[in-house]
């Protein structure tokens, strides 16, 4: 970190909700209750993915991914969070800070990635389908999918390299529920302008530009849908788009709150709750969200228990 900061060996402390004691009780079950139905629904949806033979189709596979990617981002902060809830001690050691910092924001940024290639996906599959197979084939999954996370780690190394920088003047009470850009910048001591320009440009080619990405796309696939001549045909191209849109505008509205708001304004309490909402709210629900009123999903969960009960 910068030469201005202190000693940080006792690591840094995690208020969360620590001015209201009487309801950390309460938020401890619910946030347990949440990251318990994340693993369920997200590692069912991995293991459908891989077992069922008629879900290997590229739709698939970068869903599975969403969902391996939803199971590491949660985890990178909630067991930590449920830590801190749970009794008086509300400390995280430097190192932890550190890990929960980088790991948080490569998770995060490879979302935002990940999102506008589904987005694609669904472009070729609604505006293209007769060369979808050719186009959006198993080598161009494999390649987008790796592009994503390593775009992801890219923006991890830049913003949480800079927000170490910071000086911090031996400020160490986070006023959060986790090490995340937002609520570090908070602790800053002196000038951080330079520090905020960055952050901010970084946050916002991560976070508005997919964004404004997906909403061009979509405005084809709109037009799109629009010309098919069927009614049925249309309502399964918008019910295979409909989810994921749902689920960009969940996260991206989030994320978009949260990071390229001014980082020294606006209320601490709605920071607080605003990365609860993306940490713990959105990969919980995105699994939800997908496989609600998906006949495919539902069709390979009945078959798996099928095999189950038969093996029984």
């Amino acid at each position: 970190m910068d030469g201005a900061n202190h000693s940080f060996s006792g690591g840094f402390i995690l208020l969360g909700i620590s001015d209201h004691p009487q309801l950390e009780t309460i938020l401890f079950v619910v946030i347990l209750f949440s990251y318990l139905l994340t693993v369920v629904g997200n590692s069912s949806i991995i293991l459908l993915s891989r077992l069922d033979a008629r879900l290997h189709t590229p739709m698939y596979f970068f869903l599975s991914n969403l969902s391996s990617l939803d199971l590491a981002f949660t985890t990178s902060s909630v067991p930590q969070m449920l830590l801190n809830l749970w009794g008086p001690d509300k400390t995280i050691s430097y190192g932890g800070c550190v890990t929960q910092l980088y790991v948080f924001l490569w998770l995060g940024a490879t979302e935002c990635i990940l999102l506008v290639v589904m987005a694609f996906d669904r472009y070729v599959a609604v505006c293209r389908p007769l060369h979808y197979s050719s186009i959006v084939n198993p080598r161009l999954c494999r390649l987008l999918a790796a592009g994503a996370w390593l775009g992801g780690l890219g923006n991890s190394l830049i913003q949480s390299t800079f927000t170490l920088r910071l000086p911090l003047c031996g400020h160490r009470r986070v006023d959060n529920f986790l090490c995340e850009v937002p609520a570090m910048i908070k602790l800053a001591c002196g000038d951080t302008r330079v520090h905020e320009a960055v952050l901010s440009g970084v946050c916002a080619f991560f976070t508005a530009v997919p964004l404004g990405v997906i909403l061009v796309s979509y405005c084809s696939i709109a037009r799109a849908v629009l010309r098919i001549g069927s009614a049925e045909g249309r309502r399964k191209a918008l019910h295979t788009c409909l989810a994921h849109l749902l689920v960009v505008f969940l996260f991206y509205g989030s994320a978009i709150y949260g990071y390229l708001l001014p980082a020294k304004s606006g209320s601490q309490d709605q920071g607080k709750f605003i990365s609860l909402f993306y940490s713990v709210v959105t990969p919980m629900v995105n699994p939800i969200i997908y496989t609600l009123r998906n006949k495919e999903v539902k069709g390979a969960l009945r078959r798996l228990l099928g095999k189950g009960r038969e093996a029984g």
